[in-house]
């Protein structure tokens, strides 16, 4: 690349966000600190109105546009959601390119908008790589709750829970939305409940958007999950169940880390996040002629040692 395409580059880099480090141009281009400080230099002196914050960064003048290109808040918030599922699918080759197309992309956006997306990046995760083939009406209802979490607006939701098939009515302050295991899951705080919740976006009936706003008290998508994991130490649990018995576990899953669940045959696979393996075992062990652990192989020798004590404590002459 040389120094004319940098210049244009670095351009179009100052449009895509807010506010950019010196730190975050050199980064990308490979480049000394004293080569970004001359080509920021080289930039003002041809005409581009660019401002500098010290200790924060470089920022364009707001309202300067190149090239005259004006997306819809909706086509931006779809962008973002299509840049997080493109980093799950393809190769990094193909991945850089796309992360330069976005980065022309957000540059034509407005400040407000800008300022939207980059907070907003924090609320949407996918948490594995995708099957396409069992996308298909998963995500609807994703607009509204994206509307929902740059606005910070209370929502209304008719939802039908998978335990039950019980239908309800709850007002939340959504926090952010992740993909995983062919399903988009919405985390809010549930007034009803009094507590975080999470609900999977299919099962939500009907959404509605209340005048009332909430404040910024919530954590983001990533450090509320990060926050989590770490206070618990949590061990992830994973399991399979015959469709046909999972109504058995259905009671008290959620009081050993229930976290999600998903068909595969005849079978129900189920994922739990335990603070204490000796805990759930206790709970699985009442179960343990009905399924097959997956992961991890310590709870398998777990429930190997504990049958092999049962069998010598109750029939200690076989």
């Amino acid at each position: 690349m040389n120094r004319l395409e940098r210049l244009t580059a670095i351009l179009t880099q100052l449009q895509s966000k807010s506010i950019i480090t010196a730190q975050a141009i050199a980064d990308r281009f490979d480049i000394s600190l004293r080569t970004v400080y001359r080509d920021i230099r080289a930039l003002e002196e041809s005409g581009v109105p660019i401002s500098s914050e010290a200790g924060i960064g470089y920022k364009l003048v707001d309202g300067y546009r190149l090239p005259p290109l004006m997306f819809t808040k909706e086509e931006a918030l779809s962008f973002l959601v299509a840049e997080k599922i493109y980093e799950k699918i393809t190769e990094k080759g193909m991945n850089n390119n796309f992360q330069s197309g976005m980065i022309k992309i957000k540059a034509v956006l407005r400040q407000a908008e800008k300022s939207a997306l980059e907070e907003l990046s924090d609320q949407i995760e996918v948490m594995q790589n995708l099957n396409f083939s069992q996308l298909e009406n998963k995500g609807k209802g994703l607009q509204e709750i994206l509307d929902s979490l740059t606005k910070k607006c209370v929502v209304t939701i008719e939802y039908i829970s998978f335990e039950k098939e019980e239908r309800s009515t709850r007002e939340i302050e959504p926090i952010g939305i992740f993909f995983a295991f062919e399903k988009w899951y919405l985390i809010a705080w549930c007034r009803l409940r009094k507590d975080y919740r999470t609900f999977r976006v299919d099962r939500i009936q009907k959404i509605r958007h209340k005048e009332e706003t909430f404040p910024d008290r919530h954590p983001s998508l990533r450090a509320y999950l990060t926050k989590i994991q770490k206070q618990e130490s949590l061990i992830k649990v994973v399991i399979l169940v015959p469709n046909n018995f999972i109504k058995y576990m259905q009671g008290q899953k959620f009081n050993h880390g229930f976290v999600m669940q998903k068909e595969i045959g005849e079978n129900i696979e189920m994922t739990f996040m335990t603070t204490s393996l000796d805990s759930i075992l206790r709970w699985l062990i009442v179960f343990a002629d009905q399924f097959i652990v997956l992961e991890p192989f310590e709870l398998k020798e777990m429930i190997r040692d504990l049958l092999q004590a049962m069998m010598k404590k109750h029939l200690p002459n076989i």
